[in-house]
């Protein structure tokens, strides 16, 4: 498998971002990449990162610093995504991990990272579950909310 890392989205890669593409019926579990670009802008806490195999354009994500509700040293992955030509190959759990560390390089007083995921979704509950997040309960958005305590 190539190397997978998290890239800035630019000016250059954003509309082979937005390009992106779920495998049907898993578009209701997640926004859509140019609606998450867009709130990019207006958040100046968000980080978008696109997600690389190699030279090759295989996914999506976007964290936050949750700053603005005084705790600036927790973190919300809030979107993430792996194109449909690219799913089961390793890439998500890769891309995910690289998150996780980049988060943790970048805050020495790191205290917490959730990630939130819709409840009827079992493959997402397994997944993040296999990287450390345990589940904390539903959110006001009825969103199933995992989080890792550091």
């Amino acid at each position: 498998m190539a190397r997978v890392r998290l890239e800035e989205v630019t000016a250059d890669n954003w509309e082979e971002v937005v390009e992106l593409e779920l495998e049907e019926g898993q578009e209701e579990f997640l926004a859509s990449n140019a609606y998450s670009l867009a709130e990019s802008k207006f958040n100046p806490y968000a980080v978008p990162r696109a997600v690389y195999a190699g030279d090759t354009l295989v996914g999506f994500l976007m964290y936050e610093s949750e700053t603005d509700d005084g705790d600036p040293h927790d973190y919300n992955i809030y979107r993430f995504m792996i194109d449909r030509r690219y799913q089961g190959k390793g890439y998500g759990r890769a891309a995910l991990k690289r998150c996780l560390q980049e988060i943790q390089e970048n805050d020495d007083d790191l205290e917490l990272i959730s990630i939130c995921y819709v409840p009827h979704n079992p493959r997402a509950k397994a997944f993040y579950a296999s990287l450390g997040f345990k589940e904390v309960g539903i959110d006001d958005d009825g969103e199933m909310v995992a989080e890792i305590e550091y």
